[in-house]
């Protein structure tokens, strides 16, 4: 049994030790520095703007984490999260990214959010499959976007736009006035 809840800073360990697979890979990521326990720390300081949700299998154990960060600092920009997915090795191909990249959007819309995107590397079939069965679309390709151990990559951009008409539109609008 998967169980999807938000991240508490107990977590900090296990996420930070999944997200540091994905540096250790090379397949999800342009960062290289492993992420420590008190990068996570801080980072869950921030769960009132961008949530972070894990998932946990019956034993409690978190497998895989998903969140939003910051698109852009400019205010019209305020609905627009960019998000991550990083399973546990042993978690993947269970259907455990699925879970998560859709609570993620629930959450999301709760949160007040219209658009969540990213940018995934072309060869990185996993994650574009992922974002397409829950409603992402592919707009875009960023060529040589940026090097990885010497190697430049290009990056597939994502989006899922969240309908309008679940969300409360005020804020939106105020956003957009400032941009």
């Amino acid at each position: 049994m998967i169980e999807i809840r938000s991240a508490v800073p107990a977590d900090a360990s296990a996420i930070a030790a999944i997200y540091n697979q994905g540096i250790a890979e090379r397949s999800s990521t342009f960062e290289i520095v492993p992420r420590t326990v008190g990068d996570i720390e801080r980072r869950l300081t921030e769960v009132a703007r961008y949530p972070l949700l894990v998932a946990t299998d019956a034993a409690g154990t978190v497998i895989g984490w998903a969140g939003l960060s910051n698109y852009r600092p400019r205010d019209c920009y305020a609905g627009i999260g960019e998000f991550s997915v990083y399973l546990d090795t042993d978690a993947r191909g269970r259907g455990v990214g699925r879970r998560l990249l859709q609570a993620l959007i629930d959450v999301a819309r709760e949160h007040g959010y219209w658009k969540l995107l990213s940018r995934i590397f072309l060869f990185n079939t996993a994650s574009r499959a992922l974002c397409r069965s829950v409603g992402f679309r592919e707009v875009g390709i960023y060529e040589r976007h940026g090097q990885l151990e010497g190697r430049w990559l290009d990056v597939v951009i994502v989006e899922y736009l969240i309908p309008v008409s679940t969300l409360d539109t005020r804020p939106i609008a105020e956003a957009v006035a400032t941009c």
